[in-house]
């Protein structure tokens, strides 16, 4: 009977795969059956450390079969133990290196799942290195023409970039999601994205940063003809007018509301800056575009 000891298995899978004056080529077959069970052994006993060490083994031995498939299910299960022992560059790696391997396969779709996977353990404990990892997943999909199936994606590195107050970044992300969306006539959803874009603007206090993303999005015809569009101008009209009341009544409008959860909290806490300096500027400015008409 085989032994099920998994320390014994492990070497029993080194002997196959090391070259000897006997053993002139490596067996990567058995050893990775080997390999695998011992693996299995050692998770069943909690033994994470040895779990993760025995799975990339087998991962580096279905490579060795041209196996890419497989290999990336082992790494992602040398990935999920990493996350366990918390030793997050091995969980970035991991799936790193699955990803590629499904690429391989010609497989986009679990090529970005694995480093979402690999995003969403880091999100709290390294938010840059998640961030990356969202970016790249997305930058597979749209490679591929799957722009709808990175919607998540788009919205998950948002969300971590106005954790981080981020805010110019995470509304270049929102603008590539509209991008993305109109790829696919996804109209609502870019008409949306469009609109979180501003208003995230309108909450860092950029608000000649807003109003030029407004007035850019407006060259869009599936924007300028939508209710997002409308709420945008109403909201950019009261700040121009410095009027908190009528910014927190379209803050709290039904179309804000309809947003995603992390854009929503954002909008409840508007106006973040001084809009009556905000007035007092446009005032200043017509009285000024007011002189340089007078020719009298």
């Amino acid at each position: 009977m085989a032994s099920s000891d998994p320390e014994k298995l492990m070497i029993k899978g080194d002997k196959l795969t090391k070259l000897s004056l006997t053993r002139w080529s490596a067996d990567w077959k058995s050893a990775t059956l080997l390999y695998e069970q011992a693996a299995n052994g050692f998770r069943l006993a909690k033994n994470y450390d040895k779990a993760k060490a025995a799975f990339e083994k087998a991962s580096k031995g279905q490579e060795m079969l041209q196996s890419p498939w497989d290999a990336a299910k082992y790494m992602e299960s040398a990935a999920a133990l990493a996350k366990e022992l918390g030793n997050w560059s091995e969980v970035a790696d991991f799936y790193k290196r699955a990803s590629e391997l499904y690429n391989e396969c010609g497989r986009s779709q679990p090529a970005s799942d694995a480093l979402a996977k690999g995003a969403r353990a880091l999100e709290d404990t390294s938010p840059n290195d998640a961030i990356r990892l969202y970016t790249n997943a997305c930058d597979i999909l749209e490679e591929d023409g799957k722009e709808q199936m990175a919607f998540d994606l788009y919205r998950a590195a948002t969300s971590v970039y106005i954790k981080l107050e981020k805010y110019a970044d995470a509304a270049t992300f929102l603008l590539r999601w509209g991008l993305a969306a109109d790829k696919c006539n996804a109209t609502h959803s870019q008409c949306k994205a469009y609109f979180s874009a501003i208003i995230v603007y309108l909450y860092a206090d950029d608000f000649k940063q807003a109003e030029k993303c407004y007035n850019d999005c407006c060259q869009v015809d599936s924007f300028l003809s939508s209710d997002q569009n409308r709420c945008a101008s109403k909201l950019l009209s009261a700040y121009v007018d410095g009027d908190v009341e009528e910014i927190k009544r379209v803050a709290q409008s039904s179309i804000v509301k309809n947003l995603d959860h992390m854009i929503i909290r954002l909008a409840k806490q508007l106006p973040t800056g001084d809009v009556t300096a905000l007035k007092n500027d446009s005032a200043k400015e017509h009285e000024e575009a007011l002189d340089e008409d007078d020719l009298t």
